[in-house]
């Protein structure tokens, strides 16, 4: 097979930046991905409101069951779809994610007040909204160089913020606008129906690096400047496919295993139960919980592209790049320690009225250090396994994030019910498993990969 790109040369520019145009495709899909999934945590209160005033009656140990069998779902359907991505392409198996979450999102607003149902229908959707890392993550390994990918997965991954920002807004002014028993129905009809516009523009953009027109010979060149083996430099799906139970020999699947596990499901707890703990800590309305929500994605979407681009600073000093992206995740590990002071800025009779400005900062700095923590972690995927096996590996991994999101959002669920008439202690417990979880990581991924070892007999 030829190290070129197929087409004659008269039918591709000199020079291109087109690999960019594939992130920000990939970073609209987070976007969209996370703001439908992000509607449920404003609808807390709602449905958690008395029957008598107009609520479904649920509890919240009721809540905490659907997003704990969304989560379930999204980890457990994750590991298929990565295979599946790897075997069908990225074009294909992201387009047919979206169109499953799309569908299931707008179905969630017919499906009543019957937890059973929104149960059901939420885990259709987590079907759907699987498959949008691993193909991301297998279409950053195809299109960027080593050396930019921390970056371009940090901008990607940054839809997540965004998503989460533009559900801050449009949620709540559904339940202002429409009313609480119509709002939260359009609520789920205006996110679920926004990801068929970006099927067009996906249709219309992408293509594989060798079959991209659009794509000069020396932007192809430089997307291969640092592959390992031969294998890399093909077109990965059209390379040899990878059984992923085979994955489990190799430590280095382990290490971005435990990874995942122990910190996807922070930030599955600042998405779904920051709004909870603003109403419950501060007393907001839903009108006052728009503006502190939204600045906390905003500014982790800053801290994620600066963490994102450490690495290739790093790398471009001469640092070896599993050192540069180890070296980047301990520092960024150390911040989320600031969630250890989120209740004691809290604490409105020690600082009055800037206890909550305080508190929401304290949780700014933890949701931007998970970010760009994040986007380093998906990215030592890529660098220790050939690019056939991307999706498979990053489909095991979130599924290993979604297991410990299961156990985040059980465990939120279950003591802010047990303290219920104290929920500042419920939620100081809970951000001490959010500041603790990421030195912890760190140190098993450190023991289980000590040095750089790509996978090259896959």
């Amino acid at each position: 097979m030829s190290d070129s790109p197929p087409a004659t040369s008269s039918l591709r520019p000199a020079t291109s930046n087109y690999r960019w145009i594939i992130c920000g495709l990939l970073f609209f899909s987070t976007t969209i991905n996370y703001m439908d999934r992000q509607v449920i945590s404003y609808l807390k209160e709602y449905f958690c409101r008395a029957e008598a005033l107009g609520g479904f009656g649920w509890s919240n140990a009721d809540f905490s069951y659907l997003t704990s069998f969304f989560t379930a779902f999204y980890a457990g359907v994750t590991v298929g779809a990565g295979w599946v991505i790897d075997k069908i392409g990225t074009k294909l198996g992201l387009a047919l994610s979206l169109i499953i979450w799309s569908v299931f999102g707008v179905a969630n607003a017919f499906v009543g007040r019957l937890l059973a149902m929104h149960i059901a229908v939420r885990s259709a959707f987590a079907v759907g909204e699987a498959g949008n890392f691993p193909a991301s993550i297998k279409t950053v390994a195809e299109w960027f160089p080593k050396r930019e990918r921390a970056l371009a997965t940090a901008i990607f991954n940054n839809g997540s913020s965004l998503g989460a920002m533009i559900a801050a807004l449009l949620v709540p002014l559904c339940l202002i606008h429409f009313g609480d028993a119509e709002g939260w129905k359009m609520a789920f009809i205006l996110t679920g129906s926004s990801g068929f516009v970006w099927l067009i523009f996906w249709f219309w953009l992408y293509d594989r690096p060798d079959q991209q027109k659009r794509l000069s010979k020396k932007e192809f060149d430089y997307i291969h400047v640092d592959d390992e083996t031969a294998g890399d430099r093909q077109a990965g799906d059209r390379t040899k496919k990878v059984s992923w139970v085979r994955l489990f020999g190799y430590r280095q699947l382990w290490a971005f295993f435990v990874g995942k596990f122990m910190t996807d499901g922070i930030w599955w707890f600042y998405l779904f139960w920051l709004p909870d703990y603003l109403l419950k800590q501060f007393h907001m309305t839903k009108r006052e919980i728009i503006l502190p929500t939204f600045i906390v994605y905003g500014v982790a979407i800053v801290g994620s592209i600066y963490g994102g681009s450490i690495p290739m600073k790093l790398i471009k000093r001469g640092m070896p790049v599993y050192r540069a992206r180890m070296t980047t995740m301990l520092v960024i590990a150390a911040f989320p320690l600031s969630v250890l002071a989120t209740q004691y800025f809290g604490n409105a009779d020690r600082f009055g009225k800037m206890a909550a400005a305080l508190a929401v900062a304290m949780i700014c700095i933890g949701a931007t250090a998970h970010q760009a923590w994040s986007a380093n972690l998906f990215t030592t995927v890529s660098d220790m396994f050939p690019k056939r096996a991307v999706g498979s590996v990053t489909g095991i991994g979130t599924m290993a994030g979604g297991i410990g999101g299961v156990l985040v959002q059980l465990l939120a669920g279950r003591l802010t019910d047990v303290f219920a008439r104290t929920p500042q202690t419920a939620y100081l417990i809970m951000f001490i498993v959010c500041a603790l979880s990421y030195p912890i990581a760190w140190t098993v991924i450190k023991v289980l990969v000590p040095r750089h070892q790509p996978i090259t007999d896959l």
